[in-house]
């Protein structure tokens, strides 16, 4: 069963079956690059609603604000410090039973448009599911190698017009993205030459058909899963993550926009399918459920509200060079190994220790 309501939801403790609460931090939709934020954070709680009731009314003692309904904002306050550390520590309620997806946007924007362009069809379709290995190395490359080759100018315009490319609601047609794709990919062949990104300039420069091609089915097909929005691979992988590719998984989702009936069948439909899989993806799991509520009535998601808040600001910390070692540290526990992260530096210190070095 799939739809709203406000009640909390028993624990699920039967037949198997795993529930996993979820919120996220840092939706931007589809415009990547142009938000507030450039770190996407998906944050999945496994608990019984009475134990993360209780670990909501420790964490309002030990602040002791009079807001209605606390946020991650209150947590990461320097006052408040000793309670985030407490909370994230291996003393605190959600250490094991908590997980959390990390997107680096305009990494994610540069996989997404290698993926679409040079990768294989099959694991495109599978929406985060599984990936291209090559396809996946060259991105890599790409948006290591980029912004030094190009210059923070040139390289911005390349993942501006990578992002508007793949847009879903995009008000130019069918051609206009495609050609201005196309003309940027041009202008990075003059001071890409030479340089360890020459040969993946050269191959997305002959990558036209298939940028018409994925224009033209968004034309025909609005409802196909949007190829930009962080959400849906990181709801992917959150129950691949929970399921450990045996047990179904119930999800429970803060309410968003991107989360219709239409697109819960959609990601149902998609574990259902046959999609290679990657190195360190695993099995995908079942997803039985999508059930939205109100953050307010479940302790649960109001935790997972927390984590993926803090992870996305601990996160985002990292990446621009401003990072708190021991915040860093903490956090590394809960951070999912299939994340999507480019920067080899920051990955090095946010990643679990046996993950899958991205």
């Amino acid at each position: 069963m799939t739809g709203d309501r406000e009640e909390p939801l028993p624990a699920a403790a039967t037949g198997g079956l795993v529930e996993v609460a979820c919120d996220e931090s840092g939706s931007d939709g589809e415009n990547l690059l142009g938000g507030n934020t450039d770190v996407f954070a998906h944050a999945g709680v496994r608990l019984e609603v009475a134990v993360a009731a209780a670990s909501i009314q420790e964490i309002r003692n030990r602040i002791r604000s009079p807001a209605q309904e606390y946020k991650a904002n209150h947590l990461l306050r320097e006052k408040h410090r000793p309670v985030l550390t407490w909370l994230l520590g291996p003393l605190g309620p959600i250490h094991g039973h908590a997980q959390v997806h990390l997107t680096d946007k305009a990494f994610f924007v540069v996989g997404r448009a290698v993926d679409l362009l040079l990768g294989n069809a099959a694991h495109a379709a599978s929406a985060g599911l599984s990936r291209d290995e090559e396809a996946h190395a060259l991105a890599v490359e790409l948006y290591r190698e980029g912004p030094g080759t190009f210059g923070s100018e040139l390289w911005q315009e390349f993942l501006e017009s990578a992002n508007n490319l793949m847009r879903t609601k995009n008000l130019w047609g069918e051609r206009t993205p495609v050609e201005s794709f196309f003309r940027t990919v041009d202008k990075l062949r003059g001071p890409g030459a030479g340089t360890p990104v020459d040969d993946i300039l050269e191959r997305l420069a002959a990558a036209r058909a298939p940028a018409d091609s994925f224009r033209a089915r968004l034309l025909d097909d609005p409802a196909l899963i949007p190829a930009l929005d962080p959400l849906i691979p990181s709801v992917l992988r959150t129950v691949a993550h929970w399921s450990e590719g045996t047990r179904p998984v119930a999800l429970v989702h803060d309410r968003n926009n991107t989360l219709t009936e239409e697109r819960i069948a959609q990601l149902q439909r998609l574990f259902a399918e046959a999609h290679p899989v990657g190195p360190g993806y695993g099995p995908r799991g079942r997803l039985t459920s999508v059930t939205l509520v109100s953050s307010r009535s479940d302790a649960r998601i109001q935790l997972a509200d927390f984590l993926a808040g803090v992870a996305r600001k601990i996160a985002s910390d990292e990446l621009n060079h401003r990072g708190d070692a021991e915040l860093t540290e903490l956090l590394r526990p809960y951070v999912d190994e299939t994340s999507f992260w480019g920067d080899g530096r920051s990955w090095s210190l946010l990643g679990p220790v046996s993950g899958v070095r991205l």
